[in-house]
């Protein structure tokens, strides 16, 4: 927590945010009264403490569903995942998986030794049991995504993921998280919080999933370049490089952080919906579980818009600090619009007038200002708040980074 702090230093509000995170009693979740629940929700801490934070701070009604559809997904994605498994193999389990949810007793024990989420297919009979103790209307959701998830890993399987076009990318996109945002927003209307609106509106639902997606594509460039994956679309990089990895290259810096621009400007592209979305969600829970992963995925398109580190480093990173804060902060649709302004604000204050997307970067950012004034009026008092504790640190005074290194000494010695 004190090199949380120290990394934060400039930054008063996230301090705050952290001091009041590690001072708040945690909320404990005991399933011991049921073994079948309990062991389900080992397996959600154990393969996503994030998913399984904001799973569990969901309404009762809504908790499990949320909980099997992600342990469902997770096990189609670790037999997918895993190049041990041959096609003969891994083709039927992948087409046929919405089937074998419906099987008692159904277990998978061909993943590799080293395969990290292996436990959770050998003991996939659990999950099965959680499965069918759900409400018809959540099985038939979980099992309609996952056929067309699973039919979509078949298909890349085979063939091989080439992202050629920007078609290409959005379809890829799709797949792997936009599929995952229909089916969520229908479970939140079949549950009774939300309109049924929000599961009609899908085209708004998958790019809640593209925009998560396509922030964590740009980012973890390195990181797949380096396991010879390559998602980045050459409809894009292609304009920048003759090979993808060329960009990598210090001779060829500014192609590289114009490419980025571009990249970053094609995900902005999807925030207008994503705000859209999030006005028509209504139930307290079912906002934050949405929102805080949107408000990461901006404040992540801030850090690695101009910087050439993502081409340099892999694990980039928002701060501890940064994170808590952005969770502490996502309670409301006008708050949230703030946040997307603040950070938009900063994207567009970080742009090169020289780079070929400027003017884009520019004209997104601007549509956000004015989406944001128009819809989320509050959200102006909010921004004002959010900045004052955002220029605090900037403006470097002494007494506030004075008071900041003094918190995080006593922090220290407190909870060491």
């Amino acid at each position: 927590m004190a090199s949380a702090i120290l990394a934060s230093i400039f930054h008063p509000s996230e301090v705050v945010a952290l001091v009041q995170y590690k001072l708040t009693p945690k909320s404990k979740y005991n399933y011991s009264n049921n073994k079948t629940r309990e062991r389900l929700y080992y397996f959600l801490n154990l393969t996503s403490r994030s998913f399984a934070a904001v799973i569990q701070g969901l309404d009762e009604e809504l908790k499990d569903a949320i909980c099997l559809f992600y342990l469902i997904l997770r096990g189609l994605d670790t037999i997918e995942d895993d190049m041990t498994i041959d096609l003969d193999t891994k083709l039927p389990c992948l087409k046929t998986f919405h089937e074998i949810i419906y099987q008692k007793g159904w277990t998978f024990t061909k993943n590799g030794p080293n395969e990290k989420d292996r436990q959770l297919l050998v003991e996939f009979d659990t999950v099965i049991e959680g499965f069918l103790n759900l409400k018809p209307a959540y099985q038939t959701v979980i099992a309609d995504i996952t056929k067309r998830m699973g039919e979509g890993m078949a298909h890349y399987a085979t063939a091989g993921i080439h992202v050629d076009t920007i078609e290409d990318y959005d379809k890829y996109c799709h797949y792997v998280a936009g599929l995952v945002g229909l089916g969520l927003s229908e479970m939140f209307s079949a549950s009774g919080f939300e309109s049924p609106l929000v599961a009609k509106r899908k085209d708004l639902s998958n790019s809640m999933g593209l925009f998560l997606q396509k922030t964590n594509i740009i980012r973890d460039y390195l990181e797949d370049l380096r396991v010879d994956r390559r998602f980045w679309p050459k409809q894009i990089w292609g304009q920048y490089a003759k090979e993808m990895e060329d960009l990598v290259k210090p001779e060829n810096k500014d192609q590289a952080l114009q490419c980025l621009s571009h990249l970053v400007s094609n995900a902005m592209g999807h925030i207008k919906d994503v705000l859209e979305y999030l006005s028509m969600i209504k139930n307290e829970s079912c906002f934050k579980f949405c929102a805080i992963p949107q408000v990461m995925a901006i404040a992540t398109l801030n850090l690695i818009h101009t910087n050439y580190s993502i081409f340099t480093t892999e694990n980039i990173k928002i701060r501890k600090g940064e994170t808590v804060w952005l969770m502490k902060e996502s309670g409301n649709i006008d708050a949230v619009a703030a946040i997307f302004r603040l950070y938009a604000r900063q994207i567009n204050n970080k742009s090169n007038p020289l780079d070929p997307h400027f003017v884009d970067i520019g004209i997104a950012c601007g549509e956000i200002e004015q989406i944001c004034v128009s819809k989320f009026p509050g959200s102006t008092a909010e921004l004002k708040r959010l900045q004052a504790g955002v220029m605090a640190g900037v403006s470097g005074n002494v007494l506030t980074a004075a008071a900041v290194v003094a918190g995080a000494v006593v922090l220290k010695s407190t909870f060491a």
